[in-house]
């Protein structure tokens, strides 16, 4: 499908707000067998998995909203970080037909979210601040000293990592992680000096373009071929939290929220209208809400790649896009 550029702020926000009723749902192909995860549908073409990235986002453990143009974001975000990386470890990426569609490589994947921490923050149940707030000074094995206050730099950057669950994540200390068997040692050593490696060099570029990456999570998997390769999202506004750096000192020191730029706008709104975790119906999210979270991912994914996001021409059935684009990578 054609696509153009948007180079007024006027335009931008009207092309998204446009774009409200086209958002990527969910997708029914007859691809192969079909798993679908909270943001992504994949499908298991044989020896090589296709991963599509819709427009849903899910936060406290259920699906919050869908957002323009949020799945393309996110593919395209992950596929340059992807490709930024390669050096530091392989990843499971062998093409992308479509600005929301992977042609991955099928991994047997560890069953562990490696949280890594820049920062003590966050609103959900295993946020490292929630739990901090509750008197809890030792958290997946690591100790944290009294006096640290919400959004505060770390001393270091830390790895909390947690078990994949159906319902929610549980974290775990790497101890734990080992002697219930969820991975060897010599597998957690590669994988966790991996994260700390890659949430170290994103870091560094955040900072080149005038971002904190403040925290992230890495999911790894084993190849056909033996190799630990990343796999998933990388650094993505789902995946992780991103702060304008110009604003964060003179707003901590006035005990004042840091200027976000990723899903967490949207998760302070709902805790503030209701109680997400436990509220069987949640309020509807705002659409100048929304419209703005959309504007907010277009604008990480040009501040970190140096991109200019494009837009389609027309509105269109993403679903018809995804069908034509990928339909020389499946039978």
């Amino acid at each position: 499908m054609p696509m153009t550029a948007i180079n007024t702020t006027n335009d931008y926000l009207t092309f998204i707000r446009n774009a409200l009723p086209y958002c990527l749902t969910e997708t029914e192909f007859s691809f192969g067998k079909k798993y679908r995860g909270k943001v992504r549908d994949t499908y298991d073409l044989g020896d090589q998995l296709m991963l599509i990235t819709t427009d849903r986002l899910s936060a406290f453990d259920r699906m919050l909203a869908v957002v323009p143009f949020k799945g393309q974001v996110l593919n395209l975000t992950s596929a340059w970080w992807f490709e930024q990386t390669a050096d530091i470890i392989p990843n499971h990426v062998l093409t992308i037909p479509d600005p929301n569609v992977v042609i991955a490589k099928k991994c047997q994947v560890f069953p562990i979210e490696f949280v890594v921490r820049g920062y003590i923050t966050g609103t959900t149940n295993t946020a490292l601040w929630t739990q901090y707030q509750k008197g809890i000074r030792e958290y997946c094995g690591i100790h944290f000293p009294e006096g640290l206050r919400k959004n505060q730099c770390l001393a270091q950057p830390v790895l909390t990592p947690t078990t994949k669950d159906k319902n929610h994540d549980r974290p775990v200390s790497p101890a734990d992680l080992i002697a219930q068997g969820w991975m060897t040692k010599a597998d957690w050593e590669e994988t966790s000096q991996a994260a700390l490696k890659l949430f170290q060099y994103g870091m560094q570029i955040a900072a080149q373009h005038g971002l904190i990456l403040v925290d992230t999570k890495y999911e790894f998997g084993r190849d056909n071929e033996g190799k630990i390769v990343v796999v998933d999202e990388m650094h993505t506004p789902d995946s992780s939290r991103y702060w304008l750096a110009a604003s964060y000192a003179e707003r901590f020191a006035q005990g004042k929220e840091p200027e976000n730029i990723d899903k967490e706008f949207l998760r302070l709104w709902f805790a503030e209208h209701c109680d997400p975790y436990n509220d069987t119906l949640l309020p509807d999210a705002p659409p100048d809400l929304i419209v703005t979270l959309a504007s907010r991912y277009i604008q990480l994914y040009e501040m970190i790649t140096g991109h200019c996001f494009v837009f389609p021409k027309q509105a269109q059935s993403i679903t018809q896009r995804i069908k034509q684009n990928v339909a020389g990578y499946v039978i």
